[in-house]
């Protein structure tokens, strides 16, 4: 059959449209995460089937927990943005900011960097979809994560292979959510069940999370038999062993250093012939048996001083990588999943809500300072904008009188004017402006001539009484004296503006610092240490630098355009001072010669 190329090609463009449709428009928010099978993640081989995947969701990787419905009712999980997948949310605390969840995946192949799933939040209304029992295959008899306020641990699984007694008691803090701390008092038992039988033409695997607390005399980890006959993992001192009892006899592997302090993730497999012992994901010891049918009582724990989470029962003999996988995702230190950006199904946002939904507590406590301070620059630079207005207008109106009455003066000097009409003229110059104007009172010009004026009636006591150098000097000081006055008016509150100049990029970068310093915290305490994991934590902590730089630049613009504008006002008082005094006393000179 022909394919037409136009609608081929047409195909092509839309077909990353329509992988990137959004699921379900009652959810605001989603996230695509990337699962790393290759050799920089998982780094396995086989292609695994119904594979339940730990999704661990902190403040590193995810910034929204008070987006979430209670406990994470309202999350949702989709393979190729159409396919809902089943899974179960073990912990969701938006105060502590940490998160619990696992998904079953249809398939993870192995060697391939590149398969992901989408994760939907962001709805208030949404049902719990959590469901534990259709997140395992069927081969998986028991699962105990081990919850807080748990009397006997739960199976997460359909079988509900709960235990039948337990010594444990649950601590809330262990290395996947709760954990169960067993102190020798004795072991966690489950009663016989058909789904925990040892089938020899499937197999059976054990694996937990183990963290010895001390050194154990005659104590085991495990033990399922039948009449004296099975599998027991053994640990004496801080060594793990396996031991395999059946119609054949007895083959035990082994012993293997696992230190005291430490989690380590445990898991032993039995197949026809064989029983391996896996310690962090690799096997570490194997021996050769003849696996023989039984239906075992199960003792989780015997006389042993150590916490266990995640104990896990399959009825199949589990493959190597299966195990490796298991581990890798349930371990913070190894970067199997990779978080992109979230998206929203808002077209109005914008990466910068991102950014202000990572901000930390401290990143808005500088950028409420920087607010504030942005809030006085701009008062001081809008007031003394218009202070410096009104004074540069009500100069140029007394300039404007001033010079009038200048040439006024120079025009009866210059005429063949009366003895009388001169003086008039020259007295009106000296005593037209000074009294009740309104209209200069803010002029820095009219103050200084106002001023002269008043100094001069007091020195001189007269109008034909001479004035004497040193009254000149005195006058010339407090001139200078009132210009300086002046310029310190209007230099008034300019310290805030250079306050703000220098201080507010200090401000945003210790924010920055601070918020750099939370994040590689986070990341160190998480284990997961990736780009998407640092983005967002990076992104907040820079905004308090671009809130300090949205302090400084206007404040820096606006303080150079003030003091330019300071700095002209002040040499006009300068000029004017000394050009009226020289014309004070070249009247004073014109008046002694007569």
């Amino acid at each position: 059959m022909k394919i037409n190329p136009c609608l081929a090609l047409l195909a092509g463009l839309l077909f990353p449209l329509l992988a990137q449709a959004w699921w379900n428009d009652d959810w605001n928010s989603r996230r695509q995460v990337t699962v790393d099978a290759g050799v920089t993640g998982a780094d396995i081989q086989e292609t695994l089937s119904d594979f339940p995947i730990l999704v661990r969701l902190h403040a590193g990787n995810f910034g929204y927990f008070a987006e979430l419905a209670d406990n994470g009712r309202d999350l949702r999980f989709l393979k190729d943005d159409k396919t809902p997948l089943s899974y179960q949310v073990e912990q969701v605390d938006p105060f502590s900011e940490m998160g619990l969840v696992w998904i079953k995946l249809p398939q993870v192949r192995g060697g391939i960097a590149s398969d992901d799933f989408w994760m939907y939040y962001g709805n208030a209304n949404a049902p719990d979809g959590s469901n534990s029992q259709s997140l395992y295959d069927v081969a998986q008899a028991l699962v105990y994560h081990f919850k807080d306020g748990e009397t006997l641990p739960q199976d997460a699984t359909a079988y509900a292979s709960h235990a039948a007694d337990s010594k444990a008691q649950i601590l809330p803090a262990g290395y996947i959510g709760a954990a169960a701390q067993l102190t020798g008092a004795g072991p966690i038992t489950v009663s016989a069940a058909p789904q925990l039988a040892v089938d020899p033409g499937k197999g059976w695997t054990f694996s937990s999370w183990l963290k010895l607390e001390a050194a154990q005399t005659g104590a085991s980890l495990l033990s399922a038999q039948q009449a004296g006959k099975g599998l027991e993992l053994l640990i004496e001192g801080s060594a793990l062993s396996a031991r395999w009892s059946g119609d054949a006899g007895v083959a035990e592997t082994a012993p293997v250093e696992l230190g005291l302090g430490n989690w380590r993730h445990v898991a032993v497999v039995l197949s026809t012939d064989k029983l391996a012992l896996y310690l962090d994901g690799s096997i570490v010891a194997e021996a050769n048996i003849s696996l023989s049918a039984l239906n075992p009582d199960i003792r989780i724990g015997d006389s042993l001083n150590a916490v266990l989470d995640e104990v896990q029962i399959a009825a199949t003999a589990r493959s190597a990588d299966w195990i490796k996988l298991s581990f890798r995702t349930q371990s913070p230190d190894f970067a199997v999943m990779a978080y992109g950006e979230d998206e929203s199904n808002d077209s109005g946002d914008s990466h910068l809500l991102v950014i202000v939904q990572s901000t930390t507590v401290d990143g808005w406590v500088v950028i409420a300072l920087t607010m504030i301070m942005l809030v006085i620059a701009l008062l001081v630079m809008v007031t003394k904008a218009l202070v410096i207005k009104r004074v540069g207008n009500d100069n140029r109106l007394f300039l404007e009188k001033y010079r009038q009455l200048d040439h006024k003066r120079l025009g009866a000097l210059d005429h063949e004017e009366s003895e009388e009409e001169r003086e008039l003229a020259d007295s009106d110059f000296l005593t037209a402006l000074v009294g009740k104007h309104d209209h200069f009172q803010s002029s820095t010009l009219y103050h200084l001539y106002h001023l002269a004026i008043h100094e001069l009636e007091q020195l001189q006591g007269s109008p034909d009484q001479s004035v004497s150098t040193q009254a000149w000097n005195y006058l010339k000081v407090k001139l200078d004296a009132q210009v300086v006055s002046e310029v310190q008016r209007l230099n008034s509150n300019m310290v805030l503006l250079t306050i703000a100049v220098a201080g507010g990029p200090f401000l945003g970068l210790l924010g920055t610092v601070v918020g750099v310093m939370n994040t590689f915290a986070t990341i160190a305490a998480s284990g997961d240490v990736n780009i998407n994991a640092i983005a967002p934590g990076i992104a907040a902590a820079l905004l308090t630098t671009v809130a300090g730089l949205a302090v400084a630049i206007p404040s820096l613009f606006g303080y150079n355009y003030l003091m330019t504008r300071i700095k002209e006002i002040t040499v006009s008082m300068k000029v004017f001072a000394d050009e009226f005094l020289a014309v004070l006393s070249m009247r004073a000179a014109q008046a002694g010669e007569q």
